[in-house]
């Protein structure tokens, strides 16, 4: 859990891999919120990925990322597309493969600045950032398209509902700690 929480229990293991569960489905709760867009759709899942990292932290964050692209190897439809295991080689693999990364990033962001807001939203636009460089480098080689062109797909759509998604999981993210300590 979130080093930043004050020691009030002990982490049982299956609280801990409960919490990671719970934050796997949300992911793959907020694929199915998506607005189509060619080649990458609207999702909230920027918003799942970053609010997993500030409030498990970098380790279980990662690991609830992790788990939901096992779901998709797995073949499970639980991806925005309702692809399955289609999607890790499509055009938007490098965004679910940016998932653990960026939920890693973040939260140890997080863990690092403490309960100071403006830090987890930086340390979600970090986690942001992430998820940008890494599925928009993959876009670009999947299509054959230029920086500017994948840029143009993969990032400007989305900087500021981003943005958004960041502020509201960072707001978010110190009443899901709270939950979590009680």
């Amino acid at each position: 859990m979130l080093r930043t929480l004050p020691k009030t229990r002990d982490w049982s293991d299956a609280y801990r891999l409960a919490s990671i569960i719970v934050f796997s489905l949300l992911t793959m709760i907020s694929a199915r919120i998506t607005i189509p867009l060619e080649p990458v759709p609207i999702t909230l899942q920027p918003f799942a990925v970053m609010l997993s990292g500030l409030v498990l932290g970098a380790r279980d964050g990662f690991l609830s990322q992790f788990i939901y692209l096992m779901m998709i190897a797995l073949g499970l439809p639980v991806d925005a597309r309702m692809l399955g295991s289609a999607a890790l080689f499509g055009a938007t693999a490098g965004y679910l493969y940016s998932f653990p990364v960026a939920s890693l990033v973040a939260g140890y962001l997080a863990q690092w600045g403490g309960n100071n807001f403006v830090v987890r939203w930086g340390a979600g636009i970090v986690g942001i950032i992430v998820m940008y460089v890494i599925g928009t480098t993959w876009l670009a080689v999947y299509l054959q398209l230029s920086v500017q062109k994948a840029w143009s797909a993969g990032v400007a759509p989305f900087i500021l509902l981003d943005l958004g998604k960041a502020f509201v999981a960072a707001g978010v993210a110190e009443s899901g700690r709270t939950f979590l300590n009680r």
